[in-house]
């Protein structure tokens, strides 16, 4: 079973925010005591965290879907529901965090680092956060907003000051088993090692670290073999040492034809051309590999490079070799900005700035893009009318009705506001009073009908009463008439 993993995709769902709660408080003698509705609670957040005891992201490898407690829904008598409680995992330092497509959002380093990845919902406002003047008693309160939910990449990249790179059994295992208290699996067989070993180096009042990373083969740059693992963990090294076999028995192989075959990865790889070198000519124990490295010291230091010639077996040459890596990181690590504490970065909204977007689509409708407007239908009961005309009033406010009158929209056009679309009508809501009715209605938004209301109907009844009344009475009078032209005749 593996026990070390160094990348891994997280599937992360923060917590949800608890609906609020429309209420009216009722009491004996109090048959309507004002609006009580509690606040729900915020849902929980997912965040990362750099702890120096951990090394590997194997937990996430067997536990990759991750969610965070959703938050508590109100209640009456002005009760706020529960916050959820929030999420914190625990990474290796130099652990990267990045989206599907590739783009960095965290490189966490430095132990306590802290990212929050996932944000939890907001909590709704329950009808009694939400009365106001005019709105004394509100009967709709606003929905939890849902929580962020999407994937992300953990990558880990070791923290090491000194890299040893090389072919496969060129001795790298044995080499940081000597030098520091590692003990890295060692075999006499290619693609031992096949995950970072990291090793902690004392010289004098230098310390460091020392990665041993798999061994690099031609393509490597490529992902052939285990290149990528390799090429992965020593970004972060400040200087790289060749760990050269003197005394291998393949055909082609030598000294300086190896150096040329690794650099030639690093070189595709890329960001590490800046990095100095050293080499180790390892395995000058044997008598072959002692002679092969007196003939290839004088074309290597040509090219640059200090060699040391090295035996891991019997400790020849490592004290030397140990001295330069300290020399080399010392100097890297005085040339290295000092660490500043983090700096709190305030992004302050323009002047001008509406804090939304429409964008007119080829289709003849209208999208409408910003953080409140998205937020505000998100926590809207599209069943409750006066939720709706609440909404309406928002937008209105916010400029949303204006914009859209100036960017060509007309009434009837279809507007996407996050997830949702409306068919646009601006005189339900632009410049129209809210006038208090019925709790859960607004009479902005009842549809017109062409039958009567109840109180046209009994109007009309009266009128027909009325009508009736002075038909009798002429009816009674012409009788009369009747009778006296009668008389008169005879």
């Amino acid at each position: 079973m593996a026990t070390f993993v160094d990348r891994v995709v997280l599937h992360l769902q923060a917590g949800d925010g608890g609906h609020g709660c429309a209420s009216i408080h009722r009491e004996k003698f109090k048959p309507f005591g004002g609006p009580d509705g509690g606040n729900g609670g915020h849902g929980g957040s997912v965040s990362l965290v750099v702890d120096p005891q951990v090394t590997t992201l194997l937990d996430f490898h067997f536990r990759p879907h991750v969610k965070a407690d959703n938050g508590k829904g109100g209640a009456g008598s002005n009760r706020d529901g529960a916050n959820g409680q929030d999420l914190v995992l625990k990474v290796p330092n130099g652990t990267v965090v990045q989206t599907l497509d590739g783009t960095v959002l965290a490189d966490m380093v430095g132990a306590g680092t802290t990212y929050e990845v996932a944000r939890g919902g907001r909590g709704g406002r329950g009808n009694a956060s939400l009365a106001n003047a005019k709105r004394k008693a509100p009967g709709f309160a606003e929905l939890g907003e849902p929580g962020d939910q999407l994937d992300v990449v953990l990558e880990f990249k070791s923290v090491a000051d000194v890299g040893l790179v090389g072919f496969p059994s060129a001795g790298k295992s044995s080499l940081i088993s000597v030098i520091s208290a590692a003990k890295p699996k060692i075999a006499d067989y290619p693609f031992t090692t096949l995950v970072p070993n990291l090793g902690v180096v004392r010289v004098d009042n230098h310390t460091f670290t020392v990665a041993d990373v798999p061994g690099l083969i031609p393509g490597a740059a490529t992902g052939k073999g285990l290149g990528l693992e390799f090429l992965r963990h020593i970004e972060r090294c400040a200087v790289l040492v060749h760990v050269i076999d003197s005394a291998t028995l393949e055909p082609g192989r030598d000294p300086v034809a190896d150096i040329e075959t690794i650099e030639a990865e690093l070189n595709q790889y890329g960001g590490l051309a800046d990095r100095p070198r050293l080499v180790a000519v390892n395995k000058v124990d044997v008598p072959d590999g002692r002679d092969l490295a007196e003939i290839v010291r004088p074309d290597l230091e040509e090219r640059g490079y200090r060699v040391f010639e090295v035996s891991a077996a019997t400790r020849e040459g490592l004290k030397e070799l140990t001295y330069a890596m300290a020399e080399l990181v010392d100097a890297a690590r005085k040339a290295a900005p000092p660490a500043e504490p983090t700096r709190i970065v305030i992004r302050p909204m323009a002047v001008d700035d509406a804090g939304f977007t429409i964008t007119a689509e080829t289709d003849g409708s209208f999208t409408v893009r910003g953080v409140r407007p998205e937020r505000w239908v998100k926590q809207t009961n599209f069943d409750n009318d006066e939720a709706v005309g609440y909404l309406a009033d928002r937008l209105a406010r916010l400029g949303v009705e204006d914009k859209l009158a100036k960017a060509g929209a007309q009434p009837g056009d279809l507007v996407r506001i996050g997830e949702r679309e409306f068919d646009w009508q601006p005189t339900l809501y632009a410049g129209v009073e809210y006038t208090p009715g019925n709790r859960g209605t607004d009479v902005r938004l009842e549809e017109k009908s062409n039958r009567a209301s109840a109180a046209e109907r009994l109007a009309a009844r009266k009128a027909r009463r009325v009508r009736s009344a002075d038909e009798v009475g002429a009816d009674a009078s012409d009788d009369i008439d009747d009778i006296d032209d009668e008389d008169d005749a005879e």
